[in-house]
């Protein structure tokens, strides 16, 4: 485009629906392409605290999340949503009507629904990103109304409605480019890690996770002669995690800390083995640099999508995963042992995470926001 492309975003409430969207922004702003952007989400959500964080213009709506199988509990709360919905539906209406966009980006979440709807009824074209291996909620109702489709993964394809995969192309998922140039001795400098054994590199997510706290303590003892571990615990475990009885002599070999924040790609470039959820962004990072991995997904999960990614990296030798909702520890420690005994078998778990990958993922969606966003223009009259 030779003039200023006019963006809209929406999508946020995780950090999975949220940081594609950044990242592709980025890209943008990497490419020095003139533009404008408003990013519209809801008051309490993350992406108000990053657009503040970035100085990205932003507002916020009132919308709902529809929950496929609400509980006693939870049903209240789905019928006041209800009526939320409609609301932020008039609300969203309102600010892309006053921007005009040329086109907009959504990246999936609850919130992304209204704004959908708006682009819909301003004849503004939709780019909806899918950064799942499954098609969430959100997006299968965005879908029918999106002009294109951005999917991560070759297997969304088949849970497309049929008439709208004509519409849908493979970008990938957008991972930061940071992620991507680690230093190996960065990390193990940092952390006094030994060349001895190999590094394990768990995360639980930013708070942590209890059930993988949990399976780490229990198989420490005897995971600690065969390999190294840097172990993000989350800020309310630290203190637990540093009183896991170890072997005196094997104690310089765990490294437990609250939370993983700039380091995290010296991390990534330094781990043999890294142990995570399976979340969307989880996957792509690890198919992005090629990262032998052992997942544990969060079980449930909407449209249990963790569990599905998981299994879609280990069907393709991507991952070991434990797929039940509570594996045991020993199943946690049997599928390590052959990776941490064989650098011939993490290679070539590494080379096949690397095939599912798609480093240029921002790039190709960017370029995609751009091809629909000249469609847009060149028809206006």
């Amino acid at each position: 485009m030779s003039r200023t492309l006019r963006l809209l975003i929406t999508g946020g409430g995780t950090g999975g629906h949220t940081y594609p969207a950044l990242t592709t922004l980025s890209a943008i702003q990497r490419r020095q392409i003139p533009h404008d952007v408003l990013w519209v989400g809801t008051a309490n959500g993350l992406e108000a605290r990053i657009t503040a964080e970035h100085g990205i213009p932003f507002k916020a709506i009132t919308t709902g999340k529809l929950r496929r199988r609400p509980n006693l509990k939870e049903l209240g709360t789905n019928i006041a949503d209800v009526f939320r919905i409609p609301v932020g539906v008039f609300q969203a209406i309102g600010h892309a009507a006053r921007y005009l966009p040329d086109v907009v980006l959504s990246t999936g979440g609850y919130v992304a629904v209204p704004i959908g709807v708006a682009a819909k009824l301003i004849r503004r074209p939709l780019v909806m990103h899918e950064q799942t291996t499954v098609v969430g909620l959100a997006n299968r109702i965005l879908s029918r109304l999106a002009t294109r489709i951005a999917l991560s993964h070759e297997s969304s394809l088949e849970h497309l409605p049929a008439s709208a995969r004509k519409k849908a192309v493979v970008t990938g998922n957008p991972v930061r480019p940071e992620l991507l140039q680690g230093n190996r001795a960065a990390a193990y400098d940092m952390f006094g890690l030994t060349f001895e054994v190999p590094l394990i590199y768990v995360t639980g997510g930013a708070q942590g996770s209890k059930q993988i706290n949990t399976l780490i303590a229990e198989i420490l003892p005897r995971l600690l002669p065969h390999a190294q571990v840097v172990h993000q615990c989350g800020p309310a475990w630290i203190e637990q995690m540093r009183a896991v009885e170890v072997p005196a002599e094997l104690a310089d070999r765990y490294h437990p800390v609250p939370y993983v924040g700039g380091e995290l790609a010296d991390l990534f470039a330094a781990a043999d083995v890294v142990i995570a959820r399976s979340g969307a962004g989880t996957v792509s990072e690890l198919t992005a640099i090629g990262k032998p991995a052992v997942l544990i997904p969060l079980i449930p999960t909407g449209g249990d999508e963790q569990r599905k990614n998981a299994s879609y990296l280990a069907s393709a030798g991507a991952a070991r995963a434990l797929l039940e909702p509570r594996p045991p520890a020993e199943q946690l420690l049997a599928e390590l042992m052959p990776l941490l005994a064989d650098p011939g078998l993490r290679q070539a778990m590494g080379q096949a995470a690397a095939k599912l990958g798609r480093v240029d993922a921002a790039d190709a969606l960017c370029d995609l926001l751009l091809e629909t966003a000249g469609a847009q223009t060149a028809s206006r009259p």
